[in-house]
């Protein structure tokens, strides 16, 4: 099958498990669904994807662009007002950071048996690719690196919002009905989204902004409705069809896994994420206590999941998703720092 058709029938197939997702009350149902029925078809009929087929990654790209736009477009002056909690807030990020990152490592260290180079970058709470990257060239076990770094956002991404559902006792994400979309968005607005995307992307590339893909983006779009030059509407078909392209790529990652070793790699994403969101839930508590603001939302705030999901569900809690991505930046940017910094040491030693 062309690799044209077969993104196509993907997708389909992917909107398919939304609504379904929709239907039964699903947290996030445009971004789990496809992420499941991807998943799914990717370990249990790799066989009928083209030999070597990848998710399309400028599709992906592009679509993230879209959810940085409408995030970027709440950065209001309003955002500040809580700026001097920020002390605070960023202080238990990097906190976080440390003990996440040293639980993580210890997890995949004893109890998964992996060597050291390679549960160090398996371990790290942030920086997905650059983990990858610098694991690979420190001698990592690429394989298992990989698979361990995705299923920390996949696992973040699914727990999460159903715990959260049944905690709040109603669904979060989009099923929820918060967003940031609106339904009745001229059609003649699309150029100027997709230009602006455009715009945000080059930003990113441009100023290698960590997850530049989205935060360009972001920025540009913060920088626009600061300035009170324009603001972006983005439709919700948009906004559903951003997430079910992202559900769809993650999902696809897991293509030529093994079974077996993807069984092991749950199992050991479910250890390593479980403790880190404990470790969150600690923090979230101690810091609800100093500065007011509600657990759940800090929890968001804190939790080890990629910037766009932890986005869209911060809607849900009618939080500002600005404030909640501006601590996920700061959680990369740390993160990917740190990394960089003990490569460096690792090199000289060695």
């Amino acid at each position: 099958m062309p690799i044209h058709a077969t993104t196509l029938l993907l997708l389909t197939c992917s909107a398919l498990s939304g609504f379904v997702g929709q239907a039964i009350g699903l947290p996030l149902p445009f971004l789990l669904g496809p992420l499941a029925i991807s998943a799914l078809i990717a370990t249990a009929l790799p066989e009928r994807l083209p030999s070597g087929y990848r998710f399309p990654q400028k599709l992906r790209l592009m679509f993230i662009a879209i959810i940085g736009l409408m995030i970027g477009a709440q950065v209001t002056p309003a955002l500040f007002t809580e700026a001097h909690h920020y002390a605070l807030t960023f202080g238990a990020v990097t906190l976080f950071v440390v003990l996440a990152h040293t639980m993580g490592y210890t997890i995949f260290r004893h109890l998964g048996g992996y060597d050291p180079t390679t549960a160090f970058y398996a371990s790290t709470p942030g920086g997905l690719y650059e983990s990858i990257e610098m694991g690979e060239a420190a001698g990592a076990d690429v394989t298992r690196l990989m698979m361990q770094q995705f299923l920390r956002i996949i696992v973040v991404v699914t727990a999460l919002p159903l715990g959260l559902s049944l905690w709040l006792g109603a669904p979060v994400g989009s099923s929820a009905g918060m967003t940031m979309a609106r339904p009745d968005v001229p059609w003649s607005d699309l150029p100027l989204i997709v230009l602006a995307g455009l715009g945000g992307l080059g930003l990113g590339h441009l100023l290698r902004l960590p997850a530049g893909q989205m935060t360009g983006p972001m920025a540009l779009a913060a920088a626009l409705s600061l300035s009170g030059w324009l603001s972006f509407d983005i439709p919700q078909w948009l906004v559903n069809m951003a997430q079910i392209v992202l559900g769809t790529a993650l999902g696809m990652r897991f293509t030529g896994l093994s079974r077996g070793l993807l069984l092991r790699g749950t199992a050991l994403a479910l250890a390593a994420v479980g403790s880190m969101l404990a470790l969150g839930v600690v923090l979230a508590v101690t810091l609800h206590e100093m500065t007011g603001e509600a657990v759940d939302v800090l929890l968001i705030t804190l939790a080890p999941g990629g910037v766009t999901e932890m986005a869209l569900v911060a809607l849900s809690l009618q939080a500002n998703p600005a404030f909640v991505t501006i601590h996920h930046i700061y959680r990369i940017v740390l993160t990917v720092l740190t990394l960089g910094v003990i490569t460096r040491l690792r090199q000289r030693k060695g």
